[in-house]
């Protein structure tokens, strides 16, 4: 049953977010809205809809850890995941715009989130802060979005169309009962993700704040996945990069910005999280950019290198939670072999790509 539960509540999330993003965009479009500026907001914030109702019904039922959990599983989940699987259907072309201007401010809110975690808490101040920022951040995105070139408005104009004359989805009423059910959907879907998490939890006798960087991250990242994956399908390899760079600061500004100001006594930080998981979020923020920087694109070995690495942290969680003997020999071996190797390996390629520039 709570299987079940978990599944429903997934399609609640994915499906709510859908019908959000559908009826959010048709009602700016009908409004003059310009395609770009939905295509930065509303499209961009839609996909990590499915994070917000479940950090804010975590947070609202007293489960900070899956909270805190989900937003910094998901941010991991995107980078090492998403990419590395993006990567290896094609290699990803990064726009020069991501490497000077999108990975800086997604590695800004990482170091941010640290430091307002520092005192073991995230209080109703910080989540404001948190707030100002993203609005600070959407407000500089749509005035920048004046100076955009046409070919990107082109680019958003197909990609964001308003409905025809004539469709189902055209006129005003159905686009209010879009949004409506959009929100409906994402509320019951977050309460069914969470109820089912918590069960799963008791069940293998791990904490919620495994489940929530686990199992509940990959689920609520699931239609930046599937915006991702389609998009490297299609040859739209650049929108797969950004689609990932802009959620994880979504996450973080947004996500535990709300999260932490509706909830009654603010976001309690596990000492594990801030010990480990925090730290490993940082890393692949700061792993993007000489990932980037070689060549601007993302290789199929490094997406496979990005891959192996998501395999590892997972497992290094699941030995973490039961205690398993294997657990020393495991982490000595990522610390003292695997990291470093990966490190030299990525100056190397740097240092040679640039001599052959």
């Amino acid at each position: 049953m709570n299987i079940l539960l978990f599944l429903a509540g997934l399609v609640g999330l994915i499906a709510g977010a859908e019908l959000l993003v559908r009826g959010a965009s048709r009602l700016a479009l009908s409004f003059g809205i310009s395609p770009l500026v939905v295509g930065l907001t509303i499209v961009a914030f839609g996909t990590s809809s499915p994070e917000v109702a479940v950090s804010v019904g975590a947070a609202l039922d007293g489960q900070t850890d899956l909270a805190l959990g989900n937003v910094v599983g998901s941010n991991i989940f995107n980078v090492l995941f998403i990419l590395g699987v993006s990567a290896l259907i094609t290699p990803l072309v990064v726009n020069i715009q991501l490497i000077r201007q999108e990975v800086p401010i997604m590695i800004g809110a990482s170091i941010i989130l640290l430091l307002v975690c520092l005192d073991g808490r995230i209080g109703f101040m910080d989540g404001l802060l948190l707030c100002g920022l993203m609005v600070a951040y959407t407000a500089f995105l749509i005035v920048q979005s004046r100076r955009e070139s046409q070919a990107a408005r082109d680019e958003y104009a197909a990609e964001v169309q308003p409905a025809a004359s004539g469709a189902w989805d055209a006129r005003l009423p159905v686009q209010l009962l879009l949004i409506a059910v959009g929100l409906g959907l994402l509320v019951l879907g977050s309460e069914a993700l969470v109820t089912a998490s918590i069960a799963f939890a008791k069940a293998l006798g791990v904490s919620d704040l495994v489940i929530g960087l686990t199992i509940v991250a990959a689920g609520t990242s699931m239609p930046e996945v599937a915006t991702s994956i389609m998009a490297a399908i299609k040859g739209e390899r650049d929108i797969a990069v950004g689609n990932v760079v802009g959620s994880n600061t979504f996450n973080i500004l947004g996500c535990l910005g709300i999260a932490s100001v509706v909830s009654p006594a603010g976001l309690g930080v596990p000492s594990s999280l801030l010990a480990l998981d925090m730290w490993v979020m940082l890393a692949t923020a700061l792993a993007c950019l000489p990932v980037f920087l070689t060549g601007r694109e993302i290789a199929r070995w490094e997406g496979a290198v990005f891959l192996a690495y998501y395999a590892a942290y997972v497992a290094w969680l699941i030995l973490a939670a039961q205690q398993h003997a294997a657990l020393g020999a495991f982490s000595a071996v990522l610390m003292g072999f695997v990291a470093p190797l990966t490190v030299v390996t990525l100056v190397a390629v740097m240092i040679r790509r640039g001599q052959a520039r």
